[in-house]
């Protein structure tokens, strides 16, 4: 099992090289195909201008926005040209209450999508949209690079965030070519339940199904000693040297972790190496 189809988007300029070397990385490393998806992006909110000033200024916005695609499109093919990888580059226009449908509709052939953190200082608003789409419309998993990152295109030690939910276990199964190659992987589990199947083996059962695929594995059990879990799960990262954290995204709704918080939204925030997600 490998990945032979990767996918990335870029909206912002200044973020080409960092996402573009991770997804270089991966491609090579798995003899993949990579596809990159340059977008411009119409942020405007035209329901708040004036009568008679939309149609002026959603040309004006729009016209922006192509330009910025071209721009993106042109960096990116100088930058992959010279590159051994396999690759193709697509440019376009979207608005950002229309991101998510683009986005989808492509990254749904895909085995993993590389993309940018999307939150942080100096991040477009649309870049939480692009992940969101990818994780849910598009069902794929996603590579989360945050900036500053070196590429890990085979990591040798791993960490997992196991809680037994569908979202984790997804992710998991999304992972396996890189669990399979590495030298070690540590499954966290935190406060494992006191009552169910599995609270005399918390991993058991996980540890089981990646030990059939070669992987070996190693199962953590930790307290919660910080309020946040994706606090612990960083910690823990730094703990044990993992070059790459693997878990489950939004397993609460993205309404109830944009308005409350969540293991998601703040890995998001607060990630500083790679993190595999999907839902």
């Amino acid at each position: 099992m490998t990945y032979k189809s990767l996918f990335s988007v870029l909206t912002d300029a200044a973020l080409i090289d960092e996402t573009l070397d991770h997804a270089v990385a991966i491609a090579a490393a798995h003899d993949a195909h990579l596809d990159v998806l340059c977008l411009g992006v119409d942020r405007s909110q035209t329901g708040y201008y004036y009568a008679g000033a939309s149609a002026v200024v959603l040309q004006e916005t729009l016209e922006r926005a192509k330009e910025d695609s071209e721009e993106i499109e042109k960096k990116v093919r100088a930058r992959l040209k010279h590159e051994s990888i396999r690759w193709s580059v697509e440019a376009g226009v979207s608005q950002l209450a229309d991101i998510g449908r683009h986005v989808a509709t492509r990254v749904r052939f895909s085995d993993l999508a590389v993309l940018p953190k999307p939150y942080g200082e100096g991040r477009g608003i649309e870049l939480e949209p692009v992940t969101e789409s990818t994780l849910f419309e598009g069902s794929t998993p996603a590579m989360i690079v945050p900036d500053g990152t070196t590429p890990q295109p085979a990591p040798k030690r791993i960490m997992v965030g196991w809680n037994e939910s569908i979202e984790a276990l997804s992710a998991v199964r999304a992972a396996l070519p890189l669990l399979s190659a590495s030298e070690a992987v540590h499954v966290v589990v935190i406060d494992p339940p006191t009552h169910g199947p599995s609270r005399s083996d918390p991993g058991g059962l996980l540890s089981q199904y990646l030990a059939r695929h070669g992987v070996r594995v190693e199962i953590d059990v930790l307290s919660k000693t910080l309020s946040r879990v994706s606090d612990i799960l960083l910690r823990h990262a730094s703990d044990v040297d993992a070059e790459m954290i693997v878990m489950g995204a939004y397993g609460h709704s993205r309404f109830r972790e944009a308005i409350f918080g969540g293991a998601t939204r703040t890995m998001l925030e607060d990630a500083t190496l790679p993190v595999l997600m999907a839902h």
